[in-house]
């Protein structure tokens, strides 16, 4: 075309040139358009293919239940928080046999990394290798305190739903079993550690619930009596979810959180002042999930003081936060830091009723089956 061009007169030139470059315009235009649509259209089309995170296989929405505990079983100790001595190792020790269990140990039950039971990836593994453990029939933590948070991305949630277990404490433990239950749809249990005062309430309680498979009432005995006071009467039917007010009040936010919809929420605490309560529940509140339950129980609130300053009582909390909600409520049950504890099954259905104190399973928290792989 330019050789062309350079044959004719000036004003012909220009006018082919004028024609030339309204051509490429067409041209380039044309190819752009048909370039737009194509990726318009797969655009389109990647937006209604699910995409899929590396995790997105260990969301499960299936709910299973561990088997049942034996006489002769084998229980796995594990320290995913902070540290313990070996002395509280072998008090442990004598606790399980009392029950007829036999004791095999993580293998970094004893380490210690500051005031934690050692390095996160280790902590972890010890979780990963108790679920993976055929011999290990449940798992217990041996003690709270603070580190479960940091090792929930450590933890392989589809190992430990292809391996279901009993896993029980509380307090800091929390987390583990929050995120358990959310991520791998397995039931597990807020009650005692390893270390704790093992008494016969709590063991009772820990059988009929863990052994037996019973569909237990728990409600608090009169020479427990812990203060019960009603925020709300009625009755409510949900499923079971909560733990440690402090350690749930953390985990907002992240994918280790259950839904609270249509469930029933219990709490508890200790040695925390009464405005940090407050600030908690104020969290619970603005994040939308108080607005999501049907019920709720404040175990206890062990050694939580009104402060040096002017300061609102528990209760006060309470009904400023709870008692707008409409749903069924009160305060001091036996869960959390006490001597005397229920085993308190996460994911479960309950009925509960508020002006009777009284927490009703509706179906059993265990299989009386083995699981099969």
């Amino acid at each position: 075309m330019e050789i062309f061009l350079l044959y004719l007169s000036p004003s012909a030139f220009f006018l082919a040139l004028d024609i030339s470059l309204k051509f490429y315009h067409t041209w380039v235009m044309t190819i752009n358009r048909r370039k737009f649509v194509k990726i318009s259209t797969i655009a389109a089309l990647s937006a209604q293919i699910p995409t899929f995170s590396v995790q997105a296989k260990e969301y499960f929405h299936t709910t299973i239940k561990p088997p049942s505990l034996h006489l002769g079983d084998t229980v796995g100790l594990i320290s995913p928080a902070s540290f313990i001595e070996p002395e509280d190792i072998e008090q442990a020790k004598q606790t399980f046999s009392g029950l007829g269990l036999k004791v095999k140990l993580g293998m970094h039950v004893l380490d210690r990394y500051g005031y934690l039971a050692g390095q996160d990836a280790d902590r972890a593994r010890d979780v990963n290798a108790m679920f993976a453990d055929r011999c290990v029939k449940a798992i217990i933590a041996t003690r709270g305190g603070w580190g479960c948070n940091r090792i929930l991305p450590l933890l392989d949630y589809s190992l430990i739903r292809s391996h279901p277990k009993i896993l029980i404490g509380y307090s800091d433990i929390t987390s583990l079993l929050l995120a358990i239950y959310t991520r791998s749809r397995l039931i597990t249990f807020h009650g005692p550690v390893a270390t704790s005062n093992w008494t016969q309430f709590t063991t009772d309680y820990l059988k009929r619930i863990l052994f037996h498979a019973e569909v237990v009432t728990m409600k608090n005995t009169l020479t427990t009596e812990i203060g019960r006071k009603i925020i709300t009467p009625g009755k409510a039917k949900g499923k079971l979810v909560g733990g440690n007010l402090s350690v749930l009040a953390a985990m907002v936010g992240s994918c280790y959180l259950p839904s609270c919809k249509n469930s029933i929420l219990f709490v508890e605490d200790i040695g925390e002042d009464i405005y940090r309560v407050d600030r908690m529940l104020t969290q619970l509140k603005n994040a939308g999930i108080l607005n999501q339950i049907v019920g709720f129980i404040f175990g206890k609130c062990t050694n939580c003081s009104l402060g040096d300053e002017p300061s609102l009582t528990i209760m006060e909390v309470l009904q400023d936060h709870i008692k707008s909600l409409g749903v069924p409520a009160w305060y001091g049950a036996m869960i959390g830091h006490l001597p005397d504890k229920f085993t308190i099954p996460i994911g479960i259905d309950v009925e509960i009723d508020a002006e009777r104190g009284t927490l009703r399973m509706l179906e059993p928290a265990v299989s009386s089956q083995p699981f099969a792989d």
